[in-house]
């Protein structure tokens, strides 16, 4: 893939035409990851839960500890963005025009009372065909917990949702085959249709959102590596679903892959199908850093002065806003106009930074992978299932 994405790039540099035809290849790829998400979730999350059904306050506790963690890194996700703007200004002297339109689907707020009403689903077939992972997420954690208070009756539902999961395990394996076809395909898109003057426009706030996300990144590993965890260890086993979540931009794509890799590291089944889903939905450190970066940016280019009300508004508001955003079209978009109303700007400003939102993108994806999966390890360490004295990537157990 590593090889995919360094052709992909050559290839749509000098032969534009060539890159932008095989788009459709990268789409078909996206298209069929999607296909297998929320039968996935489904499956292995009502799973987890019917295995907790007598065990409710075990369930409670797994939950209390992952909100804590998501939450946790949120703020620190959203500290390091300001603190990078204030040290490095990247906006000052900006005099852009708008680098793009903003996509008209875009809200400019988060309308807390439809996510609240649409996170608890009146028709669960009709969520899971608009692949709303909220909903299909509490109603199959409702009927794992029902399956599991209903005994031994059960056992036969659990046994097809057993196989279920592993089909689409199987199927995972099949279409991440052509993985690296896909990757070339999006990136010789990306290099024929993202120009130089695009890229450097903005180089500033590119580079020091990277620095940004390299900097929680190493928070991260060094997290982990205090209890014990060995971070490059991790890294490699996790590097394919890794570079799929930043090349396609996607959480979704990964997934399925990354929800079987932590399997192979040893994390229980029960605590990786529970707890990964939930962090798709409310642990999007990356995006919140990429929210507090951005406002404090298009502040200091509109030549506002942010006083400490306006930063404690900032955090406070991309805190709760960067939870509301995961079947969003468009989501950090929408949590960042979001932010710019609370401080006062203009919604409009975000086409400034639009032009460059892809490169923007693929990275805060990357961090939001990458906090999920710390997450998941952490919650694994936290709660110390017996199950998981099993040796790496034996999870008969579990099943």
């Amino acid at each position: 893939m590593l090889l995919s994405i360094a052709f992909g790039l050559v290839i749509g540099k000098f032969w534009p035409s060539f890159g932008t035809a095989v788009e459709p290849l990268g789409n078909l790829f996206i298209q069929g990851i999607k296909m297998i998400v929320i039968p996935l979730i489904f499956a292995t999350v009502t799973l987890g839960a019917y295995k907790m059904g007598s065990q409710i306050e075990q369930l409670g506790r797994i939950a209390f500890i992952a909100f804590s963690l998501f939450f946790a890194a949120t703020l620190i996700a959203t500290a390091v963005g300001l603190m990078l703007n204030y040290l490095l200004r990247p906006g000052l002297g900006t005099s852009f025009a708008a680098g793009g339109n903003i996509a008209h689907e875009i809200a400019i707020s988060v309308d807390w009372k439809k996510f609240l009403f649409e996170s608890m689903p009146s028709n669960v077939i009709a969520d899971m065909a608009a692949q709303k992972v909220l909903p299909t997420l509490i109603f199959s954690l409702l009927f794992g917990l029902a399956l599991g208070r209903l005994g031994t009756q059960a056992k036969p539902i659990a046994e097809l949702l057993d196989n279920l999961a592993k089909a689409m395990f199987l199927i995972t394996r099949w279409i991440v085959a052509i993985a690296p076809i896909a990757v070339f395909a999006i990136m010789a898109w990306l290099g024929a249709t993202q120009g130089k003057a695009t890229l450097f426009s903005l180089a500033r706030l590119i580079g020091t959102m990277y620095l940004g996300l390299g900097i929680i990144a190493a928070l991260f590993f060094a997290t982990l590596r205090l209890l014990g965890g060995k971070p490059l260890h991790v890294i490699r086993r996790m590097g394919e679903p890794l570079l799929l979540a930043f090349t396609m931009r996607s959480m979704e794509v990964a997934f399925p892959l990354q929800l079987q890799k932590l399997e192979e590291l040893g994390v229980s089944e029960r605590i990786a199908a529970l707890v990964l889903p939930l962090g798709y939905s409310f642990n999007l450190t990356g995006s919140a850093m990429y929210i507090a970066l951005a406002c404090t940016f298009l502040a200091d280019a509109y030549g506002v002065q942010l006083d400490r009300g306006a930063i404690a508004t900032i955090l406070l508001t991309t805190l709760i806003a960067s939870k509301g955003i995961a079947n969003v079209p468009a989501g950090a978009l929408v949590a960042l106009a979001t932010v710019l109303a609370a401080v006062g700007l203009p919604a409009n400003a975000i086409a400034l930074i639009t032009g460059i939102d892809i490169f923007l993108d693929m990275g805060r994806t990357a961090i939001n992978f990458i906090g999920n999966t710390v997450a998941v390890l952490l919650v694994q360490n936290t709660v110390r299932f017996r199950s998981f004295e099993t040796p790496s990537g034996d999870t008969t157990n579990d099943r």
